[in-house]
């Protein structure tokens, strides 16, 4: 389910679950977290999706398991056509050349003993070998293209900025010409003036290389400004996808509307009414029954504790998961 057809989509989960084990595993009495609980949405090709909610909600294990970096517990990934979880090792090594990631962290992601022209030569002896002169040509453009110079290439990761180690990341994600990348909270850790540096460049990006990208975010503000659609999550279940400006516009779902209620108002004096979230966030080892927001929701009723809502249509392209029409 999206806003994107299906015939247009370059990526579609189908009831996609990752849960992970813990305690005594598997076995008799074991437990286990979950993560990603029966997802489902579709990404449309040269399309920015953002995936948003609170730290814990799945939306990095989603992303990573799109990307077959975690394997899923159930569900499928057709990824152009291709059943991506079909693959065996040799043929997914092809297909990663199609499929990369921008990370949260790109310091943590680098080896802090490489050079840039290292770091990024690592993607390019993968999955382009290439002549030596070539590939420093290469690198050369591809720092030009996220603003950098080509004498970095002699730097290491230390002598770099924040703004600068994710504009190093962002190179070495298109390195290899990808169809799709996987964009990890990739702003969330920069000041506010660089975050728009780079959102922009994104935007610039994908629209001069047809990008397709799934942006995951916690900042709706962010989100509505860079992505075409958004799926929101909480606790390992889609609660609400659609059109960006209209999921941020009159959200269909309530803990989009809690989640909206949050972002700062540019304007001084502007009114808008905050949404108070009771509680935390509950384990994903022990969910709620029913609605999995329900513990939080301020229009929570009893048909809320027994019932799962599915994700249904309630608008032309927009979904959501609550028994209520709103």
């Amino acid at each position: 389910m999206s806003a994107a057809a299906a015939s247009d989509a370059l990526v579609a989960v189908d009831r996609l679950s990752k849960h992970f084990p813990v305690g005594r595993g598997w076995g008799r009495g074991g437990r286990v977290v979950r993560a990603v609980d029966d997802v489902s949405f579709t990404i449309g090709r040269r399309r920015i999706v953002g995936l948003v909610g609170e730290s814990g909600s799945g939306k990095t294990t989603v992303g990573r398991t799109l990307l077959r970096l975690v394997e899923p517990t159930s569900g499928r990934v057709t990824f152009d056509g291709g059943d991506l979880l079909a693959l065996d090792a040799a043929r997914l090594r092809a297909v990663r050349r199609q499929m990369q990631i921008i990370f949260q962290d790109p310091y943590s992601s680098f080896d802090p003993k490489l050079t840039v022209e290292a770091i990024i030569a690592e993607a390019l002896t993968a999955h382009a070998p290439m002549p030596r002169d070539e590939r420093r040509t290469r690198i050369a453009a591809l720092l030009r293209r996220v603003g950098l110079q080509p004498e970095h290439m002699a730097r290491y990761p230390y002598e770099f900025s924040g703004g600068q180690r994710q504009r190093i990341g962002i190179a070495r994600a298109l390195a290899v010409e990808p169809k799709f990348i996987v964009a990890d909270e990739c702003v969330s850790a920069l000041d506010v003036s660089v975050q728009a540096q780079v959102l922009n460049l994104l935007l610039d990006l994908q629209e001069e290389l047809g990008l397709t990208i799934l942006f995951i975010a916690h900042d709706l503000a962010v989100v509505d400004y860079l992505c075409d659609d958004i799926v929101v999550m909480y606790l390992g279940k889609i609660m609400e996808i659609g059109p960006a400006e209209q999921v941020c516009g009159d959200p269909k779902h309530p803990y989009s509307e809690a989640l909206l209620s949050a972002v700062p108002v540019p304007e001084p004096g502007a009114a808008r009414r905050r949404i108070m979230l009771s509680g935390d966030l509950p384990s994903p080892i022990d969910v709620p029954s029913g609605c999995v927001f329900r513990t939080r929701c301020p229009y929570a009723g009893d048909a809320c504790a027994s019932d799962v809502p599915p994700l249904r249509e309630v608008a032309p392209g927009r979904f959501s998961a609550c028994i209520k029409d709103r």
